[in-house]
């Protein structure tokens, strides 16, 4: 019985400390391998890391929506966030912040990364939480790679230095609006994020801070005890701002930027219950960007009133209008008031200085004019795109004449005709949609009619079909119709006619294309849907079925979720996030590899003769995979070349297809050589908007390879690290692919070693022209080619010209 009692406390104990270390904090550090989500520490408070004195915790934050979190550091006494990770992207109770094996801390959200330390200084061996409240990430012998600290949100805490280049942001207030603490021109400056920043307040306006009798520009700036002081370049100390007459040397004091626009000081140790000093930048209350409604006039303390001209014609809220979308004569100047202030005017020149009548006319001039402010007293002409809140003028000074720019006819005070305008309105919108879905109906009666109707398949045609072993599913025309919603959902456009979104009856995403003027015979498309059915590579998009009935042609891929290329890599869609160079690099291999299946895999060689963006398709994962190749030029192993009619797109045509001459698969080698120095470049191989040595990608990219300035044709978005031999590596590549002379180009499956890093890639010609002719820049590529995966067989001593047989290898 003893022994039976001792096991079940031994188990019960166990138990009790697993249970204890999976759910323990940890403590001044973690290490690489290191996962935390919200669900797994939501007893804690979601904290999953304390500091080494437990003053501060790192872990997830509820946000105003409860199911998402932001991952924060905080005071745990106070309460207080003093830094914000992901303050733009929230995350969910499921996502994972990950200490990965190669020393990259991130936050994993569902929708992609929401946010990482990009350490690009070396591989960091642990994370840790200082006392300070700082969150560092540290390398061998303890360097520092990544910090906090350097990376403010809208707190600065003891010790940490804010210096020129760094920013404290605001969270936006109720109308949206952030407002910025940074240092300009050697002064400190707070600004309001309008779509033209305005300036509030500055250090050296500012007369409450202490002469240190020493001349010089602000460089940096931290909290020491209970002032917040400046110093220059060399840290020799300029001004000082004392914000409380407590100078306990162990109190925390946080300055905290406000929504409001205000940077508080707070005393972090007094708990919960901490409020932010009297001392306040800046003091009067009313001289923040917004501290009543826009238009209002703030007075006494935030004591917010609407000016009677506002308020009686159009109850505090103009319809303030620009001349950029209409004419001048549409537009006018509505009288706001008189001895009036705004806070940015102290700290911006006036247009110009002279009367009332030509600073109206400047404003409705000027397309971007929205609000104008004129002193009598000096003729001072100010013009503003937005506005805040407005202030009384100081008593002694005559303030200033604000107009703000309405449309033009004022309000139309007749209710009744406003009422019956709006009758008319509403009745002749009621005929409009009756008369819309009666047109609609009609419509889709008459398109599915003229859909299902199609002269019959011929006998011939189905024991065609019928007789094939291992093809993709065939469909009928009207299963396609249904399965398309008789094609009203256009996704694309393709070479040889239009994409539309379909969904078969079990559920499946699929791409149906319609084919459209392809100008083939029964015989080629029953010869190239035969090819197609029997490729299978996890580059090329998968043909999943077709319908052949009548005169109709269709072809059933696979739907892509991320779409086409070129939406990612140019940027056109707004909703598309910002491609990392891996992603790119992955792309631009897959895309290679897909293209060496076609030209040396297959049974029969396949030249894809239209290479670019818009055909390399992007599924769920980012894997790239070749699109519209179903009716590009088909070629027998033992042909060379072959003379075919021009098709392709302008940008991505090789030479040869220009002068008429004979096309190989190196023609889709150079196509495929743009399209990865637009994957490298984040841009169009030719862009009218930039400088004329520019415009032209191609020409420029061979021009900085000549000079060694290979930097410049990368996407200057990118965050690439230096020792990163890929780029060099893939611009390379690119430029031997897009070399005039179809002699100098590398197969693809030589494309694919060297990308993959499997063999030397050398240094390309400036130009096939000049490479042609001399040694040893001409490169033999082997003749033996062999799998992607074989090794290099380049030979630096030889120039000796292979004929295009040899070159295009084996057949």
């Amino acid at each position: 019985m003893a022994l039976i009692q001792f096991r079940t406390f031994f188990v019960g104990t166990f138990l009790v400390l697993a249970s204890f270390s999976v759910e323990s904090q940890q403590t001044d550090r973690i290490y690489p391998g290191f996962q935390a989500s919200q669900t797994e520490w939501v007893n804690k408070g979601g904290q999953f890391m304390v500091s080494n004195n437990s003053v501060f915790g790192l872990g997830f934050y509820t946000s105003l929506d409860v199911q998402k979190f932001l991952l924060v550091v905080k005071h745990r006494v106070s309460g207080k966030v003093v830094w914000t990770a992901n303050r733009r992207l929230l995350v969910r109770d499921s996502d994972k912040f990950v200490f990965d094996k190669n020393g990259v801390a991130y936050l994993q959200g569902g929708n992609g990364l929401a946010w990482s330390t990009n350490n690009t200084q070396g591989r960091a061996t642990s994370m840790q939480l200082k006392d300070s409240g700082n969150l560092v990430l540290l390398g061998v012998n303890e360097t520092v790679l990544w910090q906090s600290f350097s990376h403010p949100t809208d707190t600065l805490l003891p010790g940490q230095e804010f210096v020129e280049g760094m920013t404290l942001k605001s969270f936006p207030n109720r109308n949206k609006l952030s407002n910025f603490l940074a240092i300009e021109s050697g002064d400190f400056v707070l600004y309001a994020g309008y779509q033209t920043p305005q300036v509030y307040w500055s250090l050296v306006n500012d007369n409450r801070k202490s002469n240190n009798s020493v001349r010089g520009k602000v460089h940096s700036a931290s909290l020491v005890s209970n002032s917040w002081n400046f110093y220059d370049q060399n840290k020799v100390l300029l001004w000082q701002f004392t914000f409380s007459e407590n100078s306990d040397p162990n109190a925390t004091w946080a300055a905290i930027l406000g929504s409001d626009g205000a940077i508080g000081f707070y005393n972090l140790q007094r708990g919960t219950s901490v409020n932010a000093e009297g001392t306040k930048i800046p003091q009067n209350s009313c001289r923040i960007p917004e501290p009543c409604e826009r238009y209002n006039v703030c007075f006494f303390d935030n004591w917010c009133e609407c000016p009677a001209h506002l308020q009686s014609q159009y109850d505090c809220k103009p319809p303030v209008t620009s001349a950029c979308s209409s004419s001048k004569s549409s537009v006018d100047l509505f009288y706001v008031g008189e001895k009036l202030d705004y806070f940015a005017l102290g700290f911006v020149t006036p247009l110009l200085k002279s009367d009332l009548h030509a600073c109206k006319e400047a404003c409705l001039s000027n397309c971007s004019c929205a609000v104008l402010f004129f002193a009598n007293s000096t003729g001072s002409c100010f013009l503003f795109e937005e506005m805040g809140s407005l202030t009384r003028s100081v008593e002694g000074s005559a303030g200033y004449t604000a107009y703000v720019k309405v449309s033009s006819g004022g309000e139309d005070n007749g209710n009744k005709r406003k009422h019956a305008i709006l009758i008319v309105i509403i009745v002749v919108a009621t005929l409009l949609v009756i008369a819309c879905l009666v047109y609609a109906g009609i419509w889709y009666l008459w398109k599915r009619k003229k859909f299902l109707e199609f002269p019959p398949d011929n006998l011939e045609d189905d024991i065609f079909w019928d007789n094939l072993s291992g093809m993709p599913i065939r469909f009928s025309f009207s299963d396609l119709c249904k399965a398309t919603k008789y094609f009203t959902m256009k996704i694309g456009q393709g070479g040889f006619g239009s994409v539309y979104l379909g969904m078969l009856p079990d559920g499946t995403q699929v791409a149906v294309k319609k084919l459209e003027g392809i100008g083939q015979g029964k015989k080629e498309f029953r010869a190239e849907v035969s090819m197609i059915g029997s490729i299978h590579h996890v580059h090329l998009v998968k043909l999943k079925g077709f319908c052949a009935e009548g005169a109709h042609r269709l072809l059933v891929y696979e739907y892509m979720g991320n779409g086409s290329l070129d939406r990612w890599i140019f940027q056109n869609n707004e909703g598309c996030q910002f491609l990392d160079w891996d992603t790119r690099f992955n792309v631009a291999l897959g895309t290679a590899k897909g293209l060496a299946y076609l030209h040396e895999e297959c049974e029969v060689k396949i030249v894809h003769c239209d290479i670019k963006p818009q055909n390399v398709l992007l599924d769920d994962n980012f894997t790239a995979k070749v699109s519209d190749f179903g009716l590009a030029k088909l070629m027998n192993r033992d042909e060379s070349l072959v003379y075919t009619t021009l098709r392709g797109t302008r940008g991505y045509l090789a030479p040869e297809w220009i002068t008429h001459s004979p096309i190989s698969e190196k023609s889709d080698v150079y196509s495929y050589g743009i399209v990865l120095l637009e994957i490298i470049g984040g841009r169009k191989n030719y862009d009218m908007g930039e400088c004329s040595e520019k415009s032209y990608f191609p020409s420029y990219a061979f021009k900085m390879l000549e000079e060694g300035k290979l930097k410049e044709i990368l996407d200057s978005k990118l965050d690439i690290d230096e020792n990163d031999e890929r780029v060099v590596t893939a611009i390379k590549v690119a430029l031997w692919c897009i070399q005039e002379d179809m002699q100098l180009r590398p197969p693809m499956t030589k494309v694919v070693q060297m990308l993959d890093g499997l063999c030397y890639v050398p240094e390309p010609p400036i130009s096939s022209r000049s490479g042609s002719r001399s040694c040893p820049s001409f490169i033999k590529w082997s003749g033996e080619e062999g799998p992607s995966s074989g090794q290099s067989n380049y030979n630096s001593d030889s120039c000796t010209f292979l004929s295009e047989t040899h070159l295009s290898g084996p057949r």
